[in-house]
Parts: C-alpha cells; sequence; structure tokens
C-alpha cells in the first residue's frame, strides 16, 4: 500500500492507495507545528474509524508549505519505516521534465496535477484546481508542466474583502439567486460566486487563444463542482486529480529504479 500525501496551504489531504484504488482520503488543517506523533495519532485513530488496516510500504508527498515536511518524513521513517518520496525535490524524478524558465520551481501540487491530467486525460490541456490559490496548469502535448495562471482563491477573497471592509460580514460561498443583490450577503455571494465563474472563463479562453490548439479543461479542487453549476467551466472534474499524479509519479520513480 502507498500512502500519498498532498499537503497544501489550507488543508493536508492523506489518501490510501491499495494498488487499485484509493480506500479512503483524509482532511486535516495544514500547521507547519504539528508533530510525527500528531499526525499518527490524527492519522491511526481515524483509520480505525474505518475499519482499514493498512500495510503502508511507501510514502509520496506534495507539500506547498517546506516547513511541514520534516515533521511528514519523521511521520514517515517512525511509524512505516519508509523515505517518502518528496515531489519537487531534486532526487524526485519526473516522467517529463517542466519547460518553464531557468531557476523557476514549480509547485509540486502542479506538477502532480500536469502529470496526472496528461496521464488520464491526454497532452494538450489545462488544469483548473480552486484552491488557497486559484491555478491553472498548462499541460503540453507530451505531459510536460509548461506554466499557466495564479489567481487569488475564493476564499482568500472572501476573507481579504471582510478584513478590509468592516462593515461587510463574513458570508458562505454559494451560488445566489440572482445577480443583483438585494442586501449585503447577497451582494457580496454574487461577487464573488459570479466574479469567478467570469474570471475562469476569460483566463480559459485566454489560455486557449495563446496556446493556439483545441485543449481539455479539467477542474478540480473542492470548490470547482460548486462553480460548475453557474455555467460550462470544464470537460471533466476529477476531485483525485492531485492524488492520482502523486501515485503515477512514485510508479514512475518505482520504475525506474529510483526508490
Amino acid at each position: 500500500m502507498l500512502l500519498a500525501i498532498d499537503c497544501g496551504n489550507t488543508n493536508t489531504v492523506f489518501s490510501i492507495w491499495d494498488g487499485d484504488k484509493f480506500l479512503c482520503t483524509l482532511r486535516t488543517s495544514t500547521h507547519h507545528s504539528r508533530t510525527a506523533d500528531a499526525y499518527f495519532t490524527w492519522f491511526s485513530t481515524l483509520i480505525n474509524h474505518y475499519g482499514i488496516k493498512p500495510e503502508i510500504e511507501d510514502v509520496v508527498v506534495s507539500s506547498t508549505v517546506p516547513r511541514v515536511v520534516w515533521n511528514l518524513r519523521v511521520f514517515a521513517d517512525r511509524f512505516f519505516g519508509c523515505r517518502p518520496l518528496v515531489v519537487g525535490k531534486p532526487d524526485c524524478l519526473l516522467p517529463v521534465a517542466p519547460r518553464v524558465d531557468q531557476g523557476t520551481n514549480p509547485g509540486p501540487d502542479r506538477l502532480a496535477n500536469a502529470v496526472a491530467a496528461f496521464e488520464r486525460y491526454g497532452g494538450d490541456c489545462m488544469v483548473v484546481d480552486f484552491g488557497t490559490a486559484t491555478n491553472i496548469d498548462v499541460v503540453a502535448h507530451d505531459g510536460a508542466y509548461i506554466g499557466g495562471v495564479i489567481a487569488p482563491g475564493v476564499n482568500l477573497s472572501l476573507e481579504a474583502l471582510h478584513q478590509g471592509a468592516a462593515a461587510l460580514p463574513h458570508v458562505d460561498v454559494t451560488q445566489p439567486d440572482k445577480v443583483i443583490g438585494t442586501n449585503t450577503v447577497e451582494c457580496i455571494q454574487s461577487g464573488i460566486f459570479w466574479g469567478y465563474v467570469g474570471l475562469v472563463q476569460g483566463l480559459v479562453q485566454k489560455v486557449k487563444d495563446e496556446y493556439g490548439l483545441s485543449m481539455k479543461v479539467i477542474g478540480t479542487g473542492g470548490l470547482a463542482p460548486l462553480f460548475e453549476q453557474g455555467a460550462h467551466l470544464y470537460d471533466e472534474i476529477d476531485h483525485d486529480l492531485t492524488l492520482h499524479g502523486l501515485v503515477s509519479i512514485y510508479k514512475h520513480n518505482k520504475e525506474q529504479g529510483n526508490i
């Protein structure tokens, strides 16, 4: 069994891959101060709740928060007796190297998205990932990550609006019944929801125009289904895209004798 860990700025996801499918997906908030023992206590408690008896042999990690990697390394070594494969580190091989400006280090989650998108949907595509940031990852015909777009995430924008304007409340992200709000909450919901629909539609079209070829659009991230209600933004929605990418990168390194 393989434990795939996707650590983002807001949440960290643990998922167990049995060789054919993910047995479960567990989510916790990201804290750089969380110790290896705390990870294991949380992890083992939930695993027991689901009645799973994992025999984890390897661990693969993607982390956009460098400070948590050390404790995840200790977690893997202490409780599973293995050295985790960390995506984005020099010793982690990718099926196809990214083609970006020299000195640029793409986020490991973006690299995993590109690998999974190519494997599952083919090249000449883009991934719209709704996370702490709203990212668009562009994948070339051969599976290489070749760049993309970074915009503020939905919840980040909401929080900034709430903190920067004292009179405005914090609201939940939802599709409003109409565009023209007749109270403050509806006005904010409309601005966030339809604003992000317009942002994604505009960026996707700009990317397609610049790329010059037909492209498939894959949506992922927790809020991807919500924004699909407002307009046809994607050709596919893949909730586990990043995790599938981690599994594929692990398999590639295994095949190459790197682990």
